[in-house]
């Protein structure tokens, strides 16, 4: 179950739904205190500016007919500040009239946090300190100190809520990656910048159900899992940021792959299901005129089991879009 539940921040990076990067502190925590001042450092010679990064190259693929095209993009969530929306990926947006994404993140952070809320907080009362292990309630302590959060803040959410939120602040923390640099942001902004219609293929609130949907076990084995893989560190972050990067998409599957014993139930309601309604919706698309660029977390287009696989067996022609190098494109 290690790879399905939380182990692997692949599949929280790649195809974990768009919601839980808002949620990169509990709603209605306590504000941190200020910290106290930091003595004065001794003069000392500029600092060297960072290297920028590598120019990233990720998979675009497309499905057309005599007068529709859809475009189909596998997207990181949270990302660093290379440059990606370039070449073929900026053209094939840039020859689109729509965007699609999983959900459409409302702007108004007060209703998010509201909504959040609801499928958060366990509704028994019952505390998430008394349900976990003294080893995890441990581990939970040593994950919290960098946010200066107490773990008591956390005593009345759902395990799949505070396991979410460790995940996301691990991707921050260890490799600087924010939503704020991740394609869903960047592409909403170009689309608005166009006045392009933006659409969704689930919606803010069907995920948030879609987790909370989850058995008591397995949100506690989701959390027991991502507690344990705290530990590990960035080793299973880089690699799939360099496939993705390098639009290796085999590569990708390999990496998300689940192991042997992993829980069929789980793959189904995160992965399968998702990627089966997907590829009928775009099969439905192809019945109107347009051209459409949906971005959806890269998992979703990899691998058996992926939209793109769902597709080619429906008998849907999926091509990679080629690359071209268009530095002057960017976001």
């Amino acid at each position: 179950m290690k790879r399905l539940l939380a182990g692997a921040l692949a599949l929280v990076l790649a195809w974990t739904p768009a919601f839980a990067f808002q949620a990169a502190t509990p709603p209605a925590a306590t504000p941190p205190a200020a910290p106290a001042p930091a003595p004065a450092a001794a003069p000392h010679a500029p600092a060297r500016p960072a290297a920028p990064l590598p120019d990233a190259n990720p998979a675009v693929w497309v499905v057309r007919d005599a007068d529709t095209t859809i475009y189909l993009f596998g997207t990181i969530h949270v990302l660093d500040a290379r440059p990606w929306f370039n070449d073929e990926v900026r053209r094939s947006f840039d020859a689109s009239n729509e965007l699609v994404m999983e959900a459409i993140i409302p702007e108004d952070l007060t209703s998010v946090q509201q909504l959040m809320l609801r499928y958060a907080t366990d509704p028994q009362h019952r505390q998430l300190s008394q349900r976990l292990s003294a080893a995890d309630n441990r581990r939970l302590a040593a994950a919290l100190v960098p946010l200066h959060v107490p773990p008591a803040t956390f005593d009345r959410f759902k395990p799949w809520f505070v396991a979410m939120m460790l995940e996301v602040t691990k991707a921050s923390q260890q490799l600087g990656l924010e939503s704020t640099n991740g394609p869903e942001t960047i592409l909403s902004q170009a689309a608005r910048a166009r006045h392009m219609p933006i659409g969704e293929l689930e919606g803010f609130e069907l995920q948030l159900r879609m987790f909370d949907a989850m058995s008591d076990a397995d949100q506690l084995a989701f959390l027991h899992e991502t507690l344990r893989g705290l530990d590990r560190g960035t080793s299973q972050l880089r690699p799939l940021l360099q496939a993705w990067s390098r639009g290796d998409a085999a590569r990708i599957a390999r990496l998300i792959a689940p192991e042997r014993g992993d829980n069929p139930r789980l793959r189904r309601i995160l992965f399968t299901d998702r990627n089966r309604n997907w590829a009928h919706w775009i099969e439905d698309r192809l019945q109107r005129p347009g051209s459409v660029f949906i971005a959806v977390g890269a998992g979703h287009l990899s691998g058996p089991g992926s939209v793109i696989d769902d597709l080619r067996r429906a008998g849907i022609r999926v091509e990679r879009v080629p690359h071209v190098t268009d530095r002057t494109a960017r976001g």
